[in-house]
């Protein structure tokens, strides 16, 4: 395992070493069980509550809405917290916002799910920059590690969470609020790290930096790509269990195919990072998991082709994988840790807010035609408008 640069020019001991790393991984491993939780209880949401399918989108989406609203404004946060406060608080804000939406009633559920996006919201935009600093020069490595922790959890959270709510009698809200203990250890883990809480000292301007990063062609294109590759994600994580139920298949086995497709992310989330970051051209990588989505999307579209298993494999693959590499863009893009801070910031602002409106377009399609022929084809277009931006994302250059 590669020393980070930080450590070997400030003399830091391979302990402190090993808790940075264990303390990135647990916060990793926290940014998505809250979320794919969802996805396979939403039937059970739906039937307790009375919900809509576009009002049960909005559980998946205020998140991302919550990812889209913080994001940006994360490094004002760092400079006055550091990122290591910083990222304290959003666990702590995590086991709250979890907490509050497993307590009854429709506005806790609504209001508590929108605190544990903000929170998730400072962890996405800031493990890129603690890459940056502390492990510039092995940033592949480091992302996947990292990125591939985030789908081991999502992929439990999708496996698990009607088995808690169904074989174990705890039902969906005990189900969704188990991830709060995971968030709490994580908080616990991470509280050595504010005895080395660095505070920038950049002092650029907060309002030109983002002004700069606006008018740069190669900053929107790494933002439209983390947008529609968020999207697509989001909306399997929501609706793919659904879409399976509707033909027949029951809860468990969907949550468990959600579950598959999170788990093969983990390979694309291993792999992809890795070998973009040997390159200084991904262009190649992102033709071949575009290709490779459009197949699994395909297959859905035909479910009398059957082979389930493998159309979600597919997706999973490259949903990982165009993940781990648009977080890679964004240490591979920025010169240094104050400017990767700031463009992951802007990149995932839009990004979610385009990824925001996924969940709640495709489950009212649904509502209006009464099948899912059409949201399917529409994932195909977005596939399209993928390929174009990670292309511009992909080619050498800084932001």
């Amino acid at each position: 395992m590669p020393k980070p640069e930080s450590f070997i020019n400030n003399k830091q001991s391979r302990h402190g070493y090993f808790l940075l790393l264990v303390g990135i991984l647990f916060i990793a491993i926290n940014l998505r069980p809250s979320l794919a939780a969802v996805g396979p209880l939403i039937n059970h949401i739906g039937e307790a509550t009375g919900l809509s399918n576009s009002m049960l989108g909005l559980l998946t989406t205020l998140p991302l809405i919550g990812f889209g609203v913080v994001s940006t404004l994360t490094p004002l946060f760092t400079r006055r917290f550091g990122i290591e406060g910083t990222l304290l608080g959003a666990m702590l804000m995590l086991v709250i916002g979890i907490g509050i939406r497993s307590l009854g009633g429709i506005f806790m559920l609504y209001f508590g799910t929108l605190l544990l996006g903000i929170a998730i919201a400072f962890g996405n935009v800031l493990l890129p920059g603690l890459t940056k600093r502390n492990f510039s020069s092995n940033s592949g490595f480091i992302t996947s590690l990292y990125s591939s922790i985030m789908a081991v959890g999502a992929s439990l959270a999708a496996g698990i969470s009607v088995p808690l709510a169904d074989n174990y009698g705890l039902g969906w809200r005990v189900s969704l609020g188990v991830w709060a203990i995971l968030a709490l250890i994580a908080f616990f883990v991470w509280l050595p790290q504010l005895s080395s809480l660095k505070k920038s000292e950049e002092k650029r301007s907060f309002s030109k930096a983002m002004k700069s990063l606006g008018q740069s062609p190669l900053a929107w294109k790494i933002a439209l790509f983390m947008g529609l590759q968020s999207l697509t994600f989001y909306v399997i994580l929501a609706w793919l269990p659904a879409i399976l139920q509707s033909r027949g298949y029951d809860a468990e086995y969907s949550g468990w195919m959600l579950s598959l497709s999170q788990a093969a992310g983990i390979l694309g989330s291993l792999i992809v990072p890795t070998w973009g970051g040997k390159k200084n051209d991904q262009r190649s990588i992102v033709w071949l998991l575009i290709m490779v989505e459009v197949i699994g999307i395909v297959g859905l579209l035909f479910p009398q082709l059957g082979f389930v298993p493998v159309w979600v494999s597919f997706i999973g693959f490259v949903l990982g994988g165009t993940f781990g590499l648009a977080l890679l863009f964004l240490v591979l893009r920025s010169k240094d840790t104050e400017s990767a801070t700031e463009l992951s910031g802007m990149a995932q602002s839009i990004g979610y807010v385009i990824a925001a409106t996924g969940p709640i377009i495709f489950g009212s399609i649904f509502d209006f035609t009464g099948n899912w022929t059409y949201s399917l084809l529409l994932l195909i277009f977005f596939a399209a408008c993928k390929l174009y931006t990670g292309l511009g994302a992909a080619a050498y250059g800084k932001v």
